[in-house]
């Protein structure tokens, strides 16, 4: 037997529902072992830092695979919250009471078994291993060969407290090898794996979807935009893009592209030269902007689209919000879109048009994720619309089915 064949059919096995309070017991004692092996899974993601040193992987790339003593007390801390959040499993619903007397509910149940394909993110071992256990589900994570030392480390962890409880470890794997052929083994198990969530860069997604016998949720690139409106307060629109570009750029709520109204352009524009300056951003330009900008690149229109992951944005002079729509329903992602207004209609318009898992008004889209929208934490950032869209918490690793009640009807 080969060792998917070997993982999935663990994996099914494993997946049951649990008693909630014995899932929060095992989710908090998950969350003290991190803690106390925290320095056995930093010495694991030393080793995968210095192949990827030695590999020249992206400061993007470095920066999400690098764990230090906070990112481990955020794993944690996630796991802690996600103990607190009520357990959709089991939640009922009225539907409807039919003529004849038939009553119709529905109820949360687990997907089953998801499997998660990811890059360079050791923390998604922990968040989706939690958010899976905390939803019944079974978990099969394929992280890329960059985080693998690191993912086995944290699911060790994890595992260990899983056979205290007296549960299979299986609840949460970790394929021990990253190679391509046994992830496209992995993608051909639609009689065992209910559903395939890939998160990383295009080609990774594209790659998936392309291949996947079994569904899958895309988490695809975040180009995500800053609109600031002619009616903006400039203070706020400074702070939104300072902070949703360089706060933290490898990740894929960070601002790429920066849409300005003409009528503001000449007083804002001189400004954010100076600010990206001293953030020492790389910018590129419209035509119209780059005037603004010493050494900038210009753009033309087809150039727009890009996700840098990195200390560089893409920023366009627009006429009002109109065009500033059409450009984000043109090289948007369906991710992330910020408007910074004090109009409220202009606000409100422009969160009702724009198709995007998440729409801002005056906000930072560094706030686009799992744990700051009050989901604990997520399994990723879903941009199509099947079944869930944007962040994913429990409630989207879950789905419903009918429960019908009768006292003996027939059907005619």
């Amino acid at each position: 037997m080969s060792i998917i064949k070997a993982l999935t059919q663990g994996a099914v096995k494993a997946s049951k529902i649990l008693d909630e309070s014995i899932k929060n017991q095992v989710l908090r004692a998950m969350a003290k072992a991190l803690r106390e092996q925290k320095q056995t899974i930093l010495v694991a993601n030393e080793k995968d830092l210095t192949l990827a040193k030695q590999n020249a992987l992206s400061g993007s790339m470095i920066d999400r695979l690098t764990l230090n003593d906070e990112r481990i007390e955020s794993m944690a801390a996630g796991l802690e919250v996600i103990a607190e959040l009520a357990d959709p499993v089991g939640a009922e619903r009225v539907v409807s009471e039919r003529p004849n007397g038939l009553q119709i509910r529905k109820m949360r149940v687990p997907l089953g078994v998801v499997c998660m394909i990811f890059e360079a993110r050791p923390n998604v071992t922990a968040d989706a291993g939690a958010l899976c256990f905390k939803s019944g589900n079974a978990v099969i994570l394929r992280g890329g060969k960059e985080a693998l030392i690191s993912s086995l480390a944290i699911a060790k962890v994890l595992q260990g407290v899983l056979i205290k409880f007296d549960l299979p470890p299986e609840l949460i794997t970790v394929v021990p090898d990253p190679s391509r052929d046994l992830m496209f083994e992995l993608m051909q198990q639609r009689d065992s794996i209910d559903v395939i969530i890939p998160r990383g860069g295009e080609g990774l997604i594209n790659f998936v979807t392309d291949n996947s016998k079994v569904p899958v949720i895309q988490h695809y690139k975040g180009v995500c935009h800053l609109y600031i409106d002619k009616e903006a307060d400039l203070n706020v629109a400074m702070n939104l893009l300072i902070n949703g570009k360089t706060q933290r750029t490898g990740v894929c709520n960070a601002i790429e592209a920066l849409l300005v109204d003409k009528s503001i352009a000449a007083e804002f524009l001189p400004n954010v030269a100076e600010k990206l300056k001293e953030k020492q951003v790389k910018i590129n330009a419209c035509n119209a902007a780059s005037q603004y900008f010493s050494n900038a690149t210009v753009l033309t229109v087809d150039d727009f689209g890009q996700e840098y992951l990195d200390l560089e944005i893409a920023i366009r002079i627009v006429d009002g919000v109109d065009e500033a729509m059409a450009h984000i329903d043109r090289f948007g992602s369906h991710h992330t879109e910020v408007i910074c207004s004090k109009n409220e209609l202009t606000s409100r318009r422009f969160q009702r048009s724009v198709d995007a898992s998440v729409v801002m008004v005056n906000a930072s889209s560094r706030f686009s994720d799992g744990s700051e929208l009050g989901l604990g934490a997520e399994i990723g950032i879903a941009t199509t619309k099947l079944h869930a869209y944007g962040p994913m918490g429990l409630e989207s690793l879950t789905t419903e089915k009918y429960l019908v009640m009768g006292d003996g009807q027939i059907r005619a």
